[in-house]
């Protein structure tokens, strides 16, 4: 577990592929009005350029990348890709937008199909191969994740009104079913754990499925609770606002499907 590689190897052709989805998606979400979905992607992915390009590479030295492509860049636009996608979806998930399943359909399949088009247009290009080891940081990443939800259950313990405790279920659902429908479209793809076997191959999408991405919903949660019980998608002030603890009751209430 202490040498545990994340490694992804792609062509280059998936970046400007991927570029154009990403600019598709973000084009449908403002048409649908979901401005403040868009804000939280962008945020995400500068979050994401920090921490993998300052603490991953330049703090730990823990990122590599071979056949002469520029770190720097293609971690931007890794960054860029997965921070917007991932917590787009994410914000769409806690909201329970009622084009969710749309939304997931849409994301799952590009993730699952890029690689194959990828390869498609590539020709002879040599591939990009970019890995990580994961022994400097999933530590501190493990307490995080655990300090997190044990803020969250503490909370749950001590709310009397049953409606208003957070359901820690549906947030496990989506922090670990987000990253791992990510990771195994790469995984089937052929861009995780390239040129690796048996269980290496697939310790990645294990740990990093109920570790990575999961650990930052204790934390979006609580945000998206806030931000929505004063404003809408739109930027727009609520008349009248609620509370916090209202605002949980409400979401807990609401329903992916809504009826006709």
């Amino acid at each position: 577990m202490t040498n545990l590689l994340a490694r992804r190897q792609f062509a280059p052709a998936y970046i400007w592929l991927d570029i154009a989805f990403l600019l598709v998606f973000a084009t449908l979400l403002i048409l649908k009005k979901k401005y403040m979905t868009v804000a939280v992607g962008l945020a995400a992915g500068v979050l994401y350029m920090i921490v993998d390009y300052g603490i991953f590479h330049l703090l730990t030295h823990s990122r590599s990348i071979y056949n002469g492509y520029s770190l720097f860049w293609v971690l931007l636009w890794m960054s860029m890709s997965y921070g917007f996608t991932n917590f787009t979806w994410i914000w769409l998930w806690i909201q329970k937008d009622k084009n969710l399943v749309s939304w997931s359909v849409m994301i799952l399949l590009w993730w699952f199909v890029a690689p194959f088009l990828a390869r498609l247009f590539s020709g002879n290009a040599l591939p990009i191969i970019i890995e990580r080891t994961t022994g400097k940081y999933h530590g501190i990443m493990a307490v995080i994740l655990f300090a997190g939800y044990l803020t969250i259950i503490i909370y749950n313990l001590m709310q009397k009104d049953s409606e208003k405790r957070v359901n820690i279920l549906w947030l496990l659902a989506i922090g670990i079913l987000v990253q791992l429908g990510w990771e195994s479209a790469l995984l089937a793809g052929g861009i995780r754990s390239a040129g690796m076997e048996g269980l290496d191959k697939l310790l990645p999408l294990v740990v990093n499925s109920v570790l990575e991405t999961n650990l930052g919903m204790p934390l979006i949660y609580p945000l998206f609770i806030l931000y929505s019980s004063r404003f809408t998608e739109t930027f727009a002030r609520k008349n009248p606002t609620c509370s916090f603890t209202d605002r949980i009751a409400e979401n807990n209430a609401e329903r992916v499907r809504q009826k006709n």
